[in-house]
Order: structure tokens, then C-alpha cells, then sequence
């Protein structure tokens, strides 16, 4: 029978990360939660006419979806959560969020794609940016995650919680299900380091292309190139920062946390794990700029909308987006 380690001094305490989290959780909701709910409000005006558009709606409902997660992962993150509260996170919320974050990624990567057919390689557009096409890619990557990953998930995690206090998710699920977690875990590890290279490989090609393009033309408009870098690389920036770190602790602390055996490296990882994942669901208000800045459709019908809502706001605000893309 295993016996419960006596709390070991690694010489810091983690109440400070306990207590900070939530709040930060919390004070991310809020902003997250206005900014997609203005995206969607956008994407409802936006038609459906190119890939783009199809994997841009899908992100805009992914992050949504994962937004309105934020105050459970949030609330469970609290010293003393409820025992009803911490089940339903480990069977059902978090399960979403972690299934949201993933198709995000995924999305990232397709329109990473998309713009990389429609800038450096025409031809592809053929099958890369057939209509019909994007929307079966979209709901084939949704269908794939929930079957395979959400629905396994949620029917593994089947042990009851005893333990208020010191109670995990990790004890909810039985020992095919900690099996299971943890061939998860792989699979996301090689979906996002797979999409990441994707991301990279586009991205630095389409600026490659555009500044060829751009010098071929003899053109002196230093500030137009310096425009171009900052939103191709905008979108490399966010993705890089806010995932990388997660991603590049989640396996060693996975291999630890299902094990039973204390010690300081698998504190340290979990603090680790519970900071970066903090770090990645920025995502979350960082993905409706890129929006802002990479469509051009987007922006216009937000324009709109502001200044027939707020006029006398949105001609301050125009300025100010046209002072820094200038």
C-alpha cells in the first residue's frame, strides 16, 4: 500500500503561485472575454469566401470556446477549491481547454499555410485554398480531437475524488487512463512542435518573398518594409512566446506526474507547468490583434462598426492604428 510522503522543503513555498494565479486567470478573462466576443461579433458580418475567412471563424470560435473556460480553470486554481468544482474541471472544462488550445495551434498552422499558397506559392492554391476543401480540413481536425483525444479523456477520468485538500486530477483517472494522459500529452507535444515548424517555415518565406518582391521594385519606402516585418513576425512572436515554454516542460512533467514518488523537480515542474500554461492561454487576447492587423476584411468591418457605435472614439483610435503602421 502506498504511504503519503511528508511535505518536502525545497526551500521556496508555491502559496504565493497558488494565490497569484487565479487572480491572473481572472484579470486575462476579462479582457479575453470582450475582445473575442467583438471578434465573433465581426466574424458574423464576414463571408465565407476564401480559406482564410473558413480557418479564421474557426479560430475566433476556438478561442472563444476556451475564454469561457478561464473562470473554472480559474476558480479550481484557488486554495480550498470545492471538491464538485475540481471533478467538473478534470472531466469536462479542462478537457475543453486543452482541446480549444490544441485547434488554435492547428488553426494557427493553416492559416500560416494559407497565406504562404497565396503569397509564395500560387499553384497550390488549387487544393490549399479550394473553399470546400478548408472546411473539411477544419471540421476533419475538430472531429479527430474530440474522437480520439476529449471523449477517451472524460471516459477514463472515472475515479471518485476523496481528497479535497490535496486531491489532483491525476487521482481521477484509472491506470489505463494515467496511460492514456500521458501517450495525450506525446501526441499534443508532436502536434505543436510539428505546427510550430510549419508556422516558422511559412512565415519566414513569405518574408523572404515579400522582400524580394519589395527590392525588385526599387522601392525606398524603408517604413512599408518595416511594416511588412512586424506583421509577419508578429504572428511568429505570439506563437513562439506563448506556447514554446509550456511545451518544452509538459513531457518531464508529465513523467513525473504520474508517479506517486515527492520530490523538489516535480514541484518545481508543477509550478512550472501551471506558469507557462498561464503564458499560453495569452494567447487568448493576443489572437484578435493579429486578426486586426493580418485581414484586411476584419479590419474594415470592426472600423465600421466602431465608428457607427463610437465615432468620436474610433477617429482617435484610427489615428493611433494608422501612427503605427505608418
Amino acid at each position: 500500500m502506498a504511504t503519503t510522503s511528508p511535505p518536502m522543503d525545497c526551500g521556496f513555498k508555491d502559496n504565493s503561485i497558488d494565490t497569484a494565479l487565479p487572480i491572473l486567470y481572472f484579470l486575462m478573462f476579462i479582457l479575453a472575454f470582450i475582445l473575442n466576443v467583438v471578434a465573433i461579433w465581426v466574424c458574423m458580418r464576414l463571408h465565407s469566401r476564401t480559406t482564410f475567412i473558413v480557418y479564421l471563424k474557426n479560430l475566433v470560435a476556438a478561442d472563444l470556446l476556451m475564454t469561457l473556460t478561464i473562470p473554472f480553470k480559474a476558480a479550481n486554481e484557488m486554495p480550498g477549491a470545492p471538491l464538485a468544482l475540481k471533478v467538473f474541471c478534470c472531466r469536462c472544462s479542462d478537457v475543453i481547454f486543452y482541446l480549444c488550445m490544441y485547434m488554435s495551434i492547428i488553426l494557427l498552422g493553416l492559416i500560416s499555410l494559407d497565406r504562404f499558397f497565396k503569397i509564395v506559392r500560387p499553384c497550390g492554391r488549387l487544393l490549399g485554398q479550394n473553399l470546400v476543401f478548408g472546411k473539411m480540413l477544419s471540421a476533419f481536425f475538430w472531429m479527430v480531437l474530440l474522437s480520439c483525444e476529449v471523449i477517451p479523456t472524460m471516459v477514463l477520468t472515472n475515479q471518485d475524488l476523496t481528497n479535497n485538500t490535496k486531491g489532483s486530477c491525476m487521482e481521477m483517472k484509472s491506470q489505463p487512463g494515467r496511460k492514456f494522459h500521458n501517450a495525450v500529452v506525446k501526441l499534443n507535444n508532436a502536434i505543436f512542435w510539428m505546427f510550430c515548424v510549419l508556422i516558422c517555415f511559412c512565415y519566414i518565406c513569405i518574408a523572404r518573398k515579400v522582400i524580394q518582391s519589395y527590392r525588385k521594385s526599387g522601392s525606398r519606402n524603408d517604413k512599408r518594409m518595416y511594416k511588412t516585418k512586424v506583421q509577419v513576425f508578429l504572428v511568429l512572436a505570439v506563437f513562439l512566446v506563448c506556447f514554446v515554454p509550456y511545451h518544452a516542460i509538459r513531457i518531464p512533467y508529465t513523467r513525473l506526474q504520474v508517479t506517486p514518488i515527492s520530490s523538489c523537480t516535480k514541484t518545481i515542474l508543477e509550478i512550472s507547468k501551471k506558469i507557462t500554461l498561464w503564458i499560453s492561454s495569452i494567447n487568448l487576447c493576443l489572437d484578435p490583434l493579429i486578426y486586426f492587423f493580418l485581414c484586411k476584411s476584419f479590419r474594415t468591418i470592426l472600423l465600421n462598426l466602431l465608428k457607427s457605435t463610437f465615432p468620436s472614439e474610433t477617429s482617435a483610435f484610427v489615428s493611433l492604428y494608422l501612427l503605427i503602421v505608418t
